[in-house]
């Protein structure tokens, strides 16, 4: 059965960060997973996660201001040295909260750079974070964002995802599956799964168009899970959802799919 992770960038919305653990916790949920932990006091994150009997799950390398709208930068040559710094911060907070996954943004087309460029600096720092990440014992994953939502993403479908994934070669290099950006850019969700599950690492969901819970839009998660499970599937799904209501309401759909699975 999926183990369900809440994002706690998306979920409980009304609290303030270190609160949206507890109330993670306090909702049945074992994992977590958000964005960002560089701004926050990584000691009272250790403290809650242990006092809840959370796993961090995953979170990403530094992609940035994202309230300028940047979504990392490792296409970026002038910025080797920052994303470098970043992978080593991301190291040292995962060893701490004891998280085998990183995501890394592969960021938005630098206007003017040329492409040839950007794809080179991006594998030799992807080579780069993905050493990093092996010698800590950590998966690092590359993540396709859909270009409606997020113009110029430079990886934006799986096929692009697992093309920069075999250009790079490390082994412990996977991908990120969230099928929320699969169905805006190709669709095609469970022949995907079928066909790439063992490249997948981490799975997240939202519906799709509006990027609410599953329930509100088109996809249909009552096939997409029990399809995971049929396919041995043994990562996290990642609830990285809008929610359309408070966040315990939206996970009526939770209730009714799996109700074991957030009981306290």
């Amino acid at each position: 059965m999926p183990r369900y992770s809440a994002n706690l960038s998306f979920l409980f919305g009304e609290l303030t960060f270190l609160e949206r653990i507890d109330a993670a916790a306090q909702s049945g949920f074992r994992g977590v997973e958000y964005a960002s932990p560089y701004e926050h006091d990584l000691a009272e994150i250790t403290r809650r996660l242990r006092a809840g009997g959370l796993e961090q799950v995953l979170f990403n390398l530094p992609m940035g201001d994202a309230a300028a709208g940047e979504r990392g930068y490792a296409s970026d040559p002038s910025r080797i040295d920052e994303f470098r710094r970043g992978v080593g911060a991301a190291l040292a907070i995962a060893r701490e909260l004891n998280c085998a996954r990183i995501n890394c943004l592969t960021g938005i087309a630098v206007a003017g750079l040329d492409p040839a460029l950007a794809r080179e600096t991006l594998v030799r720092n992807l080579h780069y974070a993905a050493r990093g990440c092996a010698e800590a014992g950590i998966t690092l994953l590359v993540e396709p964002l859909n270009r409606i939502d997020t113009p110029g993403f430079l990886i934006g479908t799986t096929a692009e995802a697992l093309a920069l994934i075999d250009e790079v070669g490390a082994p412990n290099l996977k991908l990120q599956y969230d099928c929320y950006h699969a169905q805006r850019s190709e669709g095609n969700i469970l022949a995907t799964l079928h066909a790439q599950i063992g490249r997948i690492a981490h799975v997240q969901i939202a519906d799709s168009p509006k990027r609410n819970e599953p329930g509100t839009g088109e996809l249909a998660y009552e096939r997409i899970l029990p399809e995971l499970d049929a396919l041995g599937y043994e990562g996290w799904v990642g609830l990285e959802y809008k929610p359309s209501r408070s966040t315990l309401d939206s996970l009526s759909w939770l209730d009714a799919l799996r109700p074991h699975e957030v009981a306290s």
